[in-house]
């Protein structure tokens, strides 16, 4: 590093520790590229623990090529995806729940995901989980020393170990339903729109995105894919899925569309189910209803402009009768998708939370161990059939604050950056 700052700075003074200086940045030759800042991070005080030099050009394409140019010429390299962060992560900068809060602030689209992304990466996860770690460790302590000092040290009371593991249970319960949270903000909501062709499936999708995104026709089966578009509704982005309308009689094409259909219903949170509300409910209509009844779902019967005798017909309270022509039926639709999508709650994405899925198998296997020496302690079994379930807790929990993380979920984490970071 000393060498490189040498060859391709110029300053009136030497670099300074983090402190910008005004600089000539020269390429390998020593010809002039251009006038800029350079900040010298020198080890360990810096993002990756290691020495760094950050250079800020001017925003030319030409310039920023150039200096890249000269650098990789003065025995530099590109970085790989990731790898600033992944170096701070091996040297101790900071951990892997934080390292993926990296890559989640980079990939954030909303206000609440990037608040979500933010709230990880101060560490409140990392000290909450290895507070819960720490008590499991005590708790293990004593019934080892009293198993192996049994005439010097005196044997926990059962209760007494049980009141402490119950605290420690609402705290993983509570990170655990804080992780579905986060997981909502940042990956949002499907909604597949669903239902007999020319219910109004794709007007419905146009109305809510504001724009003509799908074509709306008289002639059924107009809609031969799955189309997708996104919304916001109370910050939490929310996938629209606009399907072919689903009927016994179809041709080859639209048969295709309608399988389409039935994939994107499987996979998503929410069937907005769309219904032609001022005719006769029609056997596709009636197929669709019992298919969806107990899934989560938001039935809309619609086109009450020309009547409601659809909507009549069926009779069920978890409907909403309306036009996708009006401006209230899309709000009491958006209000039904935060009601079922998130229980009508706004998600508070402030709280350090669960990210990665391995985090939420460590958790569920400490909530599991911890559950199961509670149930041994209260069938009055020895203290030392306690210890295998403590200590499952604990190794589980080091899965989210130390670094003990298999190499292919390290290289899952790191394979979501662009180069460098």
């Amino acid at each position: 590093m000393p060498q490189l700052v040498e060859r391709i700075v110029r300053a009136s003074t030497t670099l300074r520790p983090r402190v910008a200086h005004r600089a000539t940045i020269l390429d390998e030759s020593g010809e002039p590229l251009d006038e800029g800042l350079a900040i010298l991070f020198p080890a360990p005080h810096s993002y990756t623990g290691e020495t760094m030099l950050e250079l800020q050009v001017h925003g030319s394409p030409v310039v920023a090529r150039e200096v890249v140019r000269a650098l990789i010429a003065c025995g530099a390299r590109l970085a790989e995806p990731g790898e600033f962060t992944r170096r701070a992560f091996f040297n101790g900068k900071i951990d892997l729940h934080a390292a993926a809060a990296v890559a989640d602030v980079i990939d954030a689209e909303t206000r609440s995901a990037a608040r979500a992304a933010l709230a990880n990466l101060g560490g409140g996860l990392t000290a909450t989980v290895r507070g819960v770690r720490g008590a499991v460790a005590e708790i293990l302590e004593e019934i080892a020393a009293a198993i192996d000092f049994p005439d010097e040290v005196p044997e926990p009371p059962r209760a007494g170990i049980e009141a402490r593991l119950a605290p420690l249970l609402t705290t993983l319960t509570q990170l655990r339903r804080d992780g579905e949270i986060g997981r909502l903000v940042r990956e949002g909501v499907a909604v597949a729109i669903v239902g007999p062709p020319n219910a109004g499936k794709s007007s419905l999708l146009n109305a809510l995105v504001g724009m003509e995104r799908a074509i709306v026709s008289d002639i059924p089966g107009t809609t031969r894919d799955t189309i997708e578009e996104r919304i916001f509704v109370d910050g939490v982005a929310v996938r629209l899925l606009d399907t072919a309308g689903i009927r016994s009689h179809a041709d080859r094409l639209e048969a295709a569309g309608i399988e389409r259909t039935e994939r994107a219903l499987s996979a998503a949170t929410i069937a907005l189910v769309v219904i032609d509300g001022s005719a006769p409910l029609t056997p596709e209509a009636r197929k669709l209803l019992d298919r969806t009844r107990g899934s989560e779902r938001i039935l809309l019967f619609n086109k009450s402009d020309l009547g409601t005798l659809g909507a009549r017909e069926y009779g069920g309270p978890d409907t909403i009768v309306g036009s996708v022509r009006d401006a209230a039926t899309l709000d009491a639709l958006r209000g039904a998708i935060a009601r079922v999508g998130w229980s009508g709650e706004r998600p508070d994405a402030s709280r350090p939370h669960l990210a990665a899925l391995y985090e939420f198998e460590a958790v569920n296997g400490a909530i599991d161990a911890l559950e199961s020496a509670c149930a041994t302690l209260r069938t009055q079994q020895p203290l030392d059939f306690v210890s295998p379930d403590l200590q499952r807790a604990f190794s589980a929990l080091g899965h989210v604050t130390e670094q003990v993380a298999a190499e292919e979920v390290i290289d899952g984490i790191f394979s979501r950056f662009c180069i460098g970071k």
